[in-house]
């Protein structure tokens, strides 16, 4: 009986087989480059059950963060502000408001308003947000101009790798304790120099003063 099939074509299961790894590998790295806090975190920005713009309160009002966000240099975690907070002023400002009235009822109730989270360090993360503001990291580091938006959005990344970039180079982002909150600040510049040439001489001075030297290699100072 005369053969149907060359020989060859014992090795073309392999061959396919070989082709379809190729594949799922190539897509195994694109998802894997792709699916990350980078792309699937920033630019984030839910609608809030009230229309609160840090434009106008921090932008054009010129209120401190800490204002509201009061723990944010003692407390590893910034508070979100209650409604105590926010009818300090608005029991007098706007009281009438509609889009106000979940606030209102919050105050009346007790019962908090259901803000939709941001920004959220993942349960195997630690991270201190006192320690990096009383160290001279500004809210703008990782938060970008809060004090231009209208409505908050993910700004940063926010990684693991993204946090390990600023902890082998603080100085780039360092800066004077009473600038911490100014999120308009930039370090002052010398004739011929640029912004970013005057962060890392700033930075680097600061660095040294404070004797400033963040976890990059040890696992436990990220991971406890």
């Amino acid at each position: 009986m005369p053969q149907i099939f060359s020989r060859g074509s014992n090795f073309v299961h392999y061959g396919i087989a070989l082709i379809l790894v190729v594949i799922l590998t190539i897509a195994s790295l694109a998802v894997w480059a792709t699916v990350t806090p980078k792309y699937t975190r920033v630019g984030y920005q839910p609608v809030q059950p009230v229309p609160f713009s840090h434009k106008i309160h921090s932008g054009q009002l010129g209120l401190d963060c800490r204002l509201c966000h009061s723990f944010v240099e003692t407390a590893a975690h910034s508070n979100i502000p209650t409604a105590q907070v926010c009818m300090n002023c608005h029991s007098q400002v706007q009281k009438e408001n509609p889009k106000l009235a979940p606030v209102r009822e919050a105050f009346a109730t007790g019962k908090p308003i259901q803000w939709v989270q941001i920004h959220k360090t993942p349960d195997y993360v630690y991270f201190n947000h006192a320690v990096h503001i009383n160290r001279g990291i500004s809210c703008v580091s990782c938060h970008g101009r809060v004090d231009q938006m209208d409505v908050v959005k993910h700004d940063q990344p926010q990684s693991m790798s993204w946090c390990l970039d600023c902890h082998r180079e603080p100085e780039r982002h360092l800066r004077p304790l009473d600038k911490v909150f100014d999120l308009a600040w930039e370090p002052p510049t010398k004739k011929g120099q640029s912004v970013r040439e005057a962060q890392f001489e700033l930075g680097n001075e600061l660095k040294k003063q404070r004797g400033i030297h963040p976890p990059d290699s040890n696992c436990a100072g990220c991971h406890r």
